[in-house]
């Protein structure tokens, strides 16, 4: 399988997000987490899957002439789409409760760009996956917040957790895409690499 076919290659996951390294682990692939920070600010012009592609690019960039030959790095990033605006990470929880206010009774996309840097060549590949809300009370805002604290999530929420549960009414593409990597399009163009 893949991982043997990588078995020349050192793949770097640069993410301190455990639910993607949680995602190479459950795809078996032999993986090494190396982070910078990176001010994660694009251009303002830029909308839906170009800010992600533009930085996924940025983090990647932030390894250039650190690589060895048979390095691949991976970065990615995700935000949610919602009214022609980026939703990122909320700033607090006055925040979250208006973002989860907004998706509420509505459909929104989650957009996730995934870089793959050598010293070759660097590719990014992106997902679009379509989700819909119920109707969210008040109540059920603030008991998700109370209770799952997503202040570190893309549209101030996780659907593998309560808020998914009883919130989501339908998907369109990838569930992986939502909870932050589309594994079957990096699993692909892994796979095509070697």
């Amino acid at each position: 399988m893949l991982k043997n076919k990588l078995k020349k290659y050192n793949l770097i996951l640069a993410s301190g997000s455990p639910r993607r390294q949680q995602f190479f682990k459950d795809l078996d692939l032999d993986f090494e987490i190396r982070v910078k920070e990176i001010e994660e600010i694009y251009p303002a012009e830029l909308e839906a899957a170009e800010i992600t592609n533009y930085l996924a690019e940025l983090k990647a960039s932030a390894f250039e002439g650190e690589l060895q030959p048979n390095d691949i790095l991976i970065t990615s990033d995700t935000i949610v789409w919602h009214n022609h605006k980026a939703l990122g990470k909320p700033k607090d929880a006055a925040d979250a409760f208006a973002i989860l206010k907004s998706l509420s009774n509505a459909t929104h996309e989650v957009i996730t760009s995934v870089c793959f840097k050598t010293n070759e060549k660097t590719s990014v590949i992106y997902e679009i996956t379509k989700v819909t809300f119920n109707e969210l009370t008040d109540e059920a805002i603030q008991y998700y917040l109370d209770n799952y604290k997503p202040y570190d999530k893309a549209g101030a929420y996780g659907i593998q957790e309560w808020i998914g549960f009883i919130g989501v009414s339908k998907i369109e593409g990838s569930y992986a895409n939502v909870m932050g990597m589309p594994t079957d399009k990096v699993y692909e163009y892994l796979s095509k690499l070697v």
